[in-house]
Protein backbone atom coordinates (compact mmCIF):
# COMPACT_ATOMS: atom_id res chain seq x y z
CA UNK A 1 0.00 0.00 0.00
CA UNK A 2 1.30 3.41 -0.58
CA UNK A 3 2.31 5.27 1.73
CA UNK A 4 1.49 9.38 1.98
CA UNK A 5 5.78 9.75 2.33
CA UNK A 6 6.09 7.91 -0.69
CA UNK A 7 3.93 10.36 -2.60
CA UNK A 8 5.32 12.65 -1.44
CA UNK A 9 8.73 11.75 -2.19
CA UNK A 10 8.09 10.35 -5.78
CA UNK A 11 6.47 13.65 -6.50
CA UNK A 12 9.35 15.76 -5.02
CA UNK A 13 11.52 13.53 -7.18
CA UNK A 14 8.84 14.03 -10.20
CA UNK A 15 9.22 17.95 -9.80
CA UNK A 16 13.42 17.65 -9.62
CA UNK A 17 13.35 15.94 -13.07
CA UNK A 18 13.96 12.17 -11.24
CA UNK A 19 12.53 9.53 -12.60
CA UNK A 20 11.14 7.21 -10.20
CA UNK A 21 8.45 4.02 -9.38
CA UNK A 22 6.85 2.81 -6.38
CA UNK A 23 5.37 -0.05 -4.87
CA UNK A 24 6.91 -2.06 -7.32
CA UNK A 25 6.29 -5.85 -6.84
CA UNK A 26 9.44 -8.57 -6.81
CA UNK A 27 8.64 -12.21 -7.57
CA UNK A 28 10.09 -14.61 -4.56
CA UNK A 29 11.24 -17.82 -6.41
CA UNK A 30 12.09 -21.00 -5.41
CA UNK A 31 13.44 -23.66 -7.13
CA UNK A 32 11.32 -21.76 -10.53
CA UNK A 33 8.32 -21.57 -8.81
CA UNK A 34 6.50 -18.30 -7.35
CA UNK A 35 6.30 -18.84 -3.84
CA UNK A 36 5.31 -14.54 -3.06
CA UNK A 37 6.37 -11.31 -4.34
CA UNK A 38 7.86 -8.43 -2.32
CA UNK A 39 6.99 -4.90 -2.94
CA UNK A 40 9.92 -2.02 -3.06
CA UNK A 41 8.66 1.48 -1.54
CA UNK A 42 10.53 3.87 -4.69
CA UNK A 43 12.90 2.49 -7.04
CA UNK A 44 15.09 6.04 -8.33
CA UNK A 45 16.37 5.84 -11.85
CA UNK A 46 16.01 2.01 -12.23
CA UNK A 47 19.66 1.81 -10.06
CA UNK A 48 18.36 3.08 -5.97
CA UNK A 49 15.60 1.43 -3.69
CA UNK A 50 14.32 2.89 -1.09
CA UNK A 51 12.78 1.53 1.65
CA UNK A 52 11.13 3.93 4.04
CA UNK A 53 9.92 3.96 7.52
CA UNK A 54 8.47 5.86 10.10
CA UNK A 55 9.13 4.23 13.21
CA UNK A 56 10.90 5.18 16.63
CA UNK A 57 14.26 2.80 16.05
CA UNK A 58 15.58 1.28 13.04
CA UNK A 59 15.46 -2.48 13.60
CA UNK A 60 18.09 -5.15 12.17
CA UNK A 61 15.09 -6.32 10.21
CA UNK A 62 14.96 -3.40 7.67
CA UNK A 63 18.46 -3.29 7.35
CA UNK A 64 17.91 -6.88 6.21
CA UNK A 65 14.82 -6.43 4.27
CA UNK A 66 16.53 -3.83 2.26
CA UNK A 67 19.52 -6.18 1.76
CA UNK A 68 17.14 -8.85 0.17
CA UNK A 69 15.69 -6.40 -2.08
CA UNK A 70 19.05 -5.60 -3.57
CA UNK A 71 19.54 -9.62 -4.22
CA UNK A 72 16.44 -9.96 -5.81
CA UNK A 73 16.48 -7.20 -8.15
CA UNK A 74 20.37 -7.32 -8.58
CA UNK A 75 21.18 -3.69 -7.77
CA UNK A 76 23.79 -2.35 -5.84
CA UNK A 77 22.55 0.17 -3.65
CA UNK A 78 19.60 1.27 -1.16
CA UNK A 79 19.20 3.77 1.38
CA UNK A 80 16.77 2.89 4.49
CA UNK A 81 14.77 6.42 5.69
CA UNK A 82 13.71 6.88 8.70
CA UNK A 83 10.88 9.58 8.67
CA UNK A 84 10.54 9.95 12.36
CA UNK A 85 13.77 11.81 13.53
CA UNK A 86 14.13 15.48 14.20
CA UNK A 87 16.24 15.90 11.31
CA UNK A 88 16.06 13.81 7.85
CA UNK A 89 19.54 13.46 7.15
CA UNK A 90 20.46 11.13 10.71
CA UNK A 91 17.18 8.98 9.68
CA UNK A 92 19.07 8.04 6.15
CA UNK A 93 20.95 4.75 6.57
CA UNK A 94 22.99 3.49 3.44
CA UNK A 95 23.32 -0.34 2.26
CA UNK A 96 25.73 -1.54 -0.68
CA UNK A 97 25.23 -4.87 -2.02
Amino acid sequence: MESLYEKALCHELYLQGIKSENQIAIPVLYKGEKLGEHRIDVLVEDQIILELKAVEKIDPVYKAQLLSYLKLTGKKLGLLINFNVPVLKDGVTRIIL
